[in-house]
């Protein structure tokens, strides 16, 4: 009977000192978390933007991984939602960028809307100011962009028209052809009717850009979807284009509905694919 009690006992301590050592671990968190505004000359405001700082990786050639946010969403996504994020900086030494994409921009320069000027801020402003006051490297295999649906959409558009910046794009949930959706998300407030404007859809939605491709470049692609969410459709088809055009790609597709369930999910994926593309040796 009193071998019994003191191995409860025993038992008790234990599992008390390990959720203390989980607490511990779970409230050190050793990446820097700061939120900052960047003034964009393009639309004359300033742009709050998250930057996940990896601990003691000051003043280091950190690579650089920029992460975008979906419709109706903001700067602070990732890290609210998703905030393991964290520990992943930590774990592969990344720095992490979370900009403000506007309300329903995805991430374009509209000609005739000087609010909604985002490849411009993404792509040289917010960039600028990253390698000028951060320690990163300035070299296309350390550079990244990933993001979630709209954000999804923002990083292979991006990277797409700017494979001489970045050395590789991911896409988690994205939508690379919003031509099935011509009334959804603003996407029509920015582009025109599609009945009247489809070359301009065409020429500004994903799947029909790959054209742009580079193999001499070689652009690292990585795209992932869940298997019940409404763009998996088209994710698949993009799939499908770019086995059809022989670019080569990562493909994933996961159980998974298009919310944060499975996005800080798919996160994890996502930075292993940058940690190895970050961390491979060139040729």
């Amino acid at each position: 009977m009193e071998k019994n009690r003191l191995i409860r006992k025993l038992n008790q301590t234990f599992i008390f000192i390990s959720l203390v050592f989980f607490v511990f671990q779970c409230n050190v968190h050793g990446a820097e978390v700061d939120t900052i505004e960047i003034y964009s000359r393009a639309m004359d405001k300033d742009i709050k933007t998250v930057v996940i700082q990896p601990e003691g990786e000051r003043n280091e050639n950190l690579a650089t991984l920029y992460l975008l946010h979906g419709y109706g969403g903001n700067y602070s996504n990732w890290v609210e939602r998703a905030p393991h994020i964290k520990e992943l900086a930590d774990q592969y030494g990344i720095l992490i960028v979370s900009p403000d994409g506007g309300h329903g921009s995805w991430y374009w320069d509209i000609e005739e809307d000087k609010q909604y000027q985002y490849e411009t801020f993404i792509t040289a402003e917010l960039l600028s100011y990253i390698e000028s006051n951060y320690g990163v490297s300035k070299d296309r295999n350390h550079r990244g962009i990933t993001g979630l649906s709209m954000g999804g959409h923002g990083a292979l558009y991006l990277a797409l028209k700017h494979q001489e910046v970045y050395g590789a794009a991911g896409s988690t949930a994205g939508g690379v052809d919003f031509r099935p959706f011509p009334n959804n998300w603003e996407i029509k407030e920015r582009l025109g009717e599609y009945a009247e404007n489809k070359s301009k859809w065409e020429n500004n939605t994903v799947i029909e850009m790959l054209h742009l491709y580079r193999p001499e470049l070689g652009l690292e692609l990585f795209v992932d979807c869940g298997e019940q969410d409404f763009f998996y459709e088209v994710n698949q088809n993009l799939h499908k284009r770019l086995n059809y055009l022989n670019i080569p790609h990562r493909y994933l597709t996961m159980p998974g509905k298009h919310n944060w369930d499975y996005w800080e999910k798919s996160i994890l994926y996502q930075l292993t694919f940058f940690n190895d593309f970050f961390t491979k040796e060139v040729e």
